[in-house]
């Protein structure tokens, strides 16, 4: 199963979800089965923005977690994208708006969030992206067009058993597994020039 985080011209995000035949990638039995069907057409991305604030609204409340006004803000603006976001891009989100915030402000409400599984950070890129199953705790795996910047997430068993063995044969103790993979997705492909 994997998480396609796509956005149209229009720059509205909408998660799809497809399984490869040959990844057999395993998701928690608590995924909203409404998150495993391609978008539709007209797909209103403002209900996906606003499911994904209910859900941290609903998990921070029963964690004992402060959601506050400016968390809630950051996650909607990190939200607003299919491509990862940047604090700064962010910060510049929130001055549009008329809210006053440091940098410093930012990368907390971001910190927060990480910390509470309501977004990934994309290291290779310092960036943020949402994740669609923050009730579940998982490692994750990332893959980076390098073409149109979206971001597709893969929760992958398989691989994160395999870092976790390896790591452990060389007497290492895995903390957070960051697996990042460059490349391009199939809309960028079609759209390379033959050689």
């Amino acid at each position: 199963m994997a998480t396609i985080i796509e956005e149209t011209a229009a720059g509205a995000r909408h998660i799809v979800r497809h399984s490869p035949p040959a990844l057999g990638l395993v998701y928690p039995d608590a995924m909203p089965q409404a998150a495993l069907s391609p978008a539709p057409a007209g797909h209103d991305h403002r209900h996906c923005i606003d499911a994904a604030l209910a859900r941290a609204e609903e998990l921070c409340a029963a964690r004992g977690a402060r959601l506050t006004d400016l968390r809630r803000r950051v996650l909607e603006l990190v939200w607003s994208s299919h491509r990862p976001r940047g604090a700064y891009s962010i910060l510049e989100d929130l001055s549009r708006n008329g809210r006053v915030a440091a940098p410093l402000t930012v990368y907390r409400a971001l910190d927060f969030l990480v910390a509470h599984g309501l977004v990934h950070r994309i290291e290779s890129l310092n960036a943020y992206i949402g994740c669609d199953h923050p009730e579940n705790s998982h490692d994750s795996q990332f893959l980076v067009c390098d073409g149109c910047g979206n971001t597709t997430e893969l929760t992958d068993a398989r691989v994160a058993a395999a870092i976790a063995a390896s790591a452990g044969d060389l007497g290492f103790r895995v903390a957070h597994p960051t697996v990042e993979v460059r490349g391009l997705c199939p809309d960028c492909q079609t759209e390379e020039p033959s050689s």
